[in-house]
């Protein structure tokens, strides 16, 4: 497909109706002087072909591009371009059966530009995709060179260069329409996400909360149930235990009296025999005043009898007068008993009215609670149903919000499929790749982000196993300790059993008597608060403590008390409080005089002979604070009875030597003394509180370590079916076919470079014989980092362009955009001025060139030099007359054209008209 003709009609400088007929399908050119409009002409096609930057037309509006801006009466502008479709192998999708397709652009001053293909109006975007299935996108041309294009293109960097190569082979534009496509994907799934995220995070834990607070309720009339049943059981058991409480009290209030009733008889009975006791005494005194003589002694004893018979009678008097202050103390015990209970009962009533109230509260409450539950019920019934508010405020369904979801998805899915179809027109290969890519783009990025997201929660999950600083065998190491410290204390445990077994003695137990008991006010046996010092002197100091060896200290006679009622003591014991015990100790000076008697070393107090805490210095001063120990029965003698001295003695051995004239010794049990064996008990019991605590300590490590072992556990597992499942998604998409046609993409375009190159030196050694040029990646990048220039003249190849004179850094410039429109062969090729900075040589070389390397499109180029239009086929020359420009054809007769280009020709030529527009010889 090429241009055969153009019409310009109001169009820039073209005011009148201007034809510019039989284009060549090859090489034209179009020349005149400045300002004669003949760059308008190539204007005027980047207009049809729709350019939205209109700075490229020399345009800052469409009100521009007519003639005069309108102001010279003249208020539209429109362009037609007829082309030839004669071959079917470059035809626009839609048009195969048409020779000839003239499209038509009209802009009016005010109103709006519109289309014409082929005479019928047509939108703009069927206009584009005409052009854009035949390689003519005039936004993103290749094919259009225009003035500035080589500054721009040495200026370029290596990416920018790699990106105009990939434009160029038309590979950018579709990774732009996979970026859209990609965009309005992840829009829809992120709506999609959004509505699966109110549905988890608000209506779902709506819900629950709902069946909680319904489960909640229940259970609490439940429990309100079964606490007011409950509640009235406890109020009858009351009532019926004051009950038998108060008939049991009168019962006894009753026999009671019954008892003072029968005392107070048998005291008036008593009385009465003591009266007439009294008168029968008084008579017989008076009968024995009668009488005197031998009749006095029989009355003297009978008076005996009676005083023996009043003393028995006062006696019983006495236990019965006793009796009855008992019973009356027990009477009043019972009345004030009866009144507490009536108190009590009144309280209970008190009680049972307050409950009563409560339960109406209760009842009141439930009633609310009820009315809740119903308005929570129709919410919970609402929320089941799905009614909510859409996202305009109105209400509606979860199922109507779902399907307009589904809705924009299939719309998305339809544009999807629309841009699909476009991508159909590329380069055969690149297009199947491309669309396959396309189509499995969504399942792969989803792989891709479930891959990266596993390898996330990998990290995070190594991560927090650090942060548990577990060690591996640990557990062990812990158990093994755990195990052998159970065996150290049950051996230990077994010894000390031992020991109270031999010595049962020094096992004193006993019970709280009290909530919230100080256990320190307790000090614990004699035996167990001291130390002897050298177990040499144990049996002496065993029989100076003698019993009290095995006496309690306590702080107070009140903890005594209530040690020895609520204690639960297990034998009797004797208690030391240490605030009431008068304790008495030897003299210094006595024991001064000791020791100067017998020697420092041979006599010695018992009190320093043990250790113990200064807190209980009166109890130990009371038990040990009184005798003296002495080496020998010599020694004990002679300290014992000095008058100086005359304090109780007791030797190494156990004898005792006491003042008051008393000894005591001779053999003494086999058996090993207490105090000799208490030291080695309570090592024993120090060890084996030592081992306990570790034990303890032990077992809470271990259970501490089970909670982090077992979160340990959890998160390795996790972690491992993370790996799995990382693993799992890097095979797949290593061996998905998106990956591999990845890297079939990423090939192609590493191969186009090659292509470009290979041509890029071609050209360049064309228009400058003897030099060479190629494209290669920047030191230490590849090819998809960059590309640069490398040139050389003769053999010897530079460093920069910078050595280059400027129509040689123009020459690389051209010969690489020639090289892409080689590479990518497009019908039509528009030049405008390349040759501006280039001498009249060169311009002949590029003139051959373009007729020897692109025999295969149409090129229109715009040139004022003679080098390169005397190549063309075709001159077209513009002048510039009375204001409006016109332009006249001419043929040129060149050597070497082709075959097929000499039969396009001649077919041309039985359809030449003349133009409009007079030709200037």
């Amino acid at each position: 497909m090429y241009i055969r003709s153009i019409v310009l009609e109001g169009f820039k400088s073209y005011a009148q109706r201007t034809e510019v007929n039989d284009f060549d399908p090859l090489f034209n050119a179009i020349t005149g002087l400045n300002g004669s409009g003949k760059s308008n002409i190539l204007d005027s096609i980047c207009f049809l072909l729709g350019i939205t930057n209109l700075s490229q037309v020399r345009a800052s509006n469409l009100q521009d591009l007519v003639y005069k801006n309108g102001q010279a009466g003249i208020t539209k502008a429109s362009v037609s371009i007829t082309f030839d479709n004669f071959d079917k192998k470059q035809s626009p999708l839609g048009f195969e059966n048409h020779d000839e397709i003239t499209v038509t652009r009209q802009v009016v001053i005010g109103g709006r530009n519109k289309y014409l293909i082929n005479g019928v109006n047509a939108n703009n975007t069927r206009v584009q995709d005409l052009f854009c299935s035949v390689g003519l996108n005039v936004n993103n041309p290749h094919f259009l060179i225009m003035q500035g294009r080589i500054t721009k293109v040495l200026n370029m960097k290596p990416p920018e260069i790699l990106a105009m190569i990939e434009e160029a082979a038309g590979t950018r534009m579709y990774e732009c329409k996979k970026l859209a496509a990609q965009k309005t994907i992840e829009k829809k799934e992120a709506k999609l996400k959004e509505i699966c995220t109110i549905l988890e995070e608000e209506i779902t834990p709506t819900l629950q909360k709902l069946k909680e607070e319904r489960s909640s309720y229940l259970e609490y009339q439940k429990v309100v149930r079964e606490i007011e049943h409950l509640n009235r059981l406890y109020v009858a058991y009351q009532f019926t235990i004051a009950e038998e409480t108060k008939g049991h009290s009168a019962d006894v209030l009753k026999e009671m009296e019954n008892s003072i009733s029968k005392l107070q008889e048998e005291m008036t009975e008593n009385g009465k025999k003591v009266k007439e006791l009294s008168k029968e005494i008084s008579e017989m005194e008076k009968k024995r005043d009668q009488e005197f003589g031998g009749a006095l002694h029989s009355l003297e004893e009978g008076l005996a009898e009676i005083q023996r018979t009043d003393t028995k009678v006062q006696s019983t008097l006495a236990i019965k007068k006793q009796n009855l202050q008992s019973e009356e103390k027990k009477r009043n015990e019972l009345v004030k008993a009866m009144e507490e209970d009536s108190k009590a009962l009144a309280l209970k009533e008190k009680e049972v009215k307050k409950l009563s109230d409560a339960l109406s509260v209760l009842q009141e409450e439930n009633n609310k609670d009820t009315q809740a539950l119903v308005a929570a019920q129709q919410h919970f019934n609402a929320v089941s149903v799905g009614l909510s508010s859409s996202e305009d405020g109105e209400d509606a369904t979860l199922a109507g919000q779902m399907m307009t979801c589904k809705n924009d998805i299939s719309k998305a899915e339809t544009e999807a499929k629309q841009a699909q179809m476009k991508l159909k027109h590329a380069q055969q290969e690149l297009k199947t790749k491309q669309n396959e890519v396309k189509k499995m783009d969504g399942g792969y990025k989803k792989d891709q982000e479930s891959f990266e997201a596993a390898e996330k929660q990998k990290e995070k999950l190594e991560h927090e196993m650090k942060e548990l600083n577990y060690e591996d065998k640990k557990e062990e190491r812990l158990l093994e300790k755990q195990k052998e410290l159970s065996r150290v204390v049950n051996r230990l445990r077994e010894s000390y059993e031992t020991f109270l077994a031999r010595f049962p003695n020094l096992r004193f137990d006993y019970r709280n008597p009290e909530t919230n008991w100080n256990a320190d006010r307790v000090k614990g046996l004699v035996a167990s608060l001291i130390t002897v010092k050298d177990v040499s002197t144990a049996t002496a100091l065993e029989v100076v403590a003698g019993g009290r060896l095995y006496n309690v200290v306590v702080d107070t006679e009140v903890t005594g008390k209530k040690l020895l009622e609520k204690g639960e003591l297990k034998r009797r014991y004797t208690i030391i409080p240490l605030n009431k015990i008068s304790s008495r100790c030897i003299g210094k000076e006595t024991i001064k005089v000791a020791k100067t008697l017998v020697g420092d070393n041979n006599v010695n107090l018992a009190l320093s002979l043990v250790g113990y805490d200064s807190e209980i210095q009166k109890a130990m001063e009371y038990v040990f604070g009184q005798a003296l120990v002495c080496d020998n029965m010599d020694n004990a003698k002679r300290v014992t009875f000095d008058k100086r001295i005359m304090t109780k003695t007791v030797t190494l051995g156990g004898d005792t030597f006491d003042p008051q004239g008393t000894l005591s010794g001779g053999a003494r049990s086999q058996a090993a003394s207490v105090l000799s064996k208490l030291q080695e008990m309570k090592e024993v019991q120090d060890e084996l509180k030592a081992k306990e605590a570790e034990l303890q300590a032990t077992g809470k490590e271990i259970a501490s370590l089970q909670v982090t072992l077992e979160k340990y556990h959890q998160l390795k597992q996790q972690w491992e079916m993370k790996s799995e499942e990382a693993d799992l998604l890097q095979t797949k998409l290593q061996q998905s076919t998106y990956h591999k046609h990845q890297e079939e993409l990423d090939a192609l375009k590493k191969t186009i470079g090659p292509g470009v190159n290979e041509d890029f030196g071609s050209i360049f050694s064309t228009l400058l014989p003897g030099a060479n040029a190629m494209l290669s990646p920047p030191e230490g990048q590849s090819v998809l980092d960059g590309l640069e220039f490398k040139v050389a003249l003769g053999n010897t190849w530079k460093e920069n362009l910078t050595e280059l004179s400027g129509g040689q850094r123009s020459l690389v410039a051209l010969s690489l955009i020639l090289a892409m429109l080689l590479f990518k062969p497009a019908p039509i090729y528009i030049l405008d001025e390349v040759d501006a900075a280039l001498d009249l040589s060169h311009t002949q070389n590029i003139g051959q060139m373009l007729r020897t390397h692109f025999r295969h499109s149409q090129f229109i180029v715009v040139s004022l030099k003679d080098g390169m239009f005397n190549n063309a086929n075709v001159l077209y020359k513009t002048k510039f007359l009375d204001g409006v420009s016109t332009v006249a054809r001419y043929t040129q007769a060149q050597n070497g054209n082709n075959g097929a280009a000499q039969q396009r020709a001649d077919k041309l030529s039985k359809k030449e008209k003349r133009l409009k527009i007079p030709v200037d010889a």
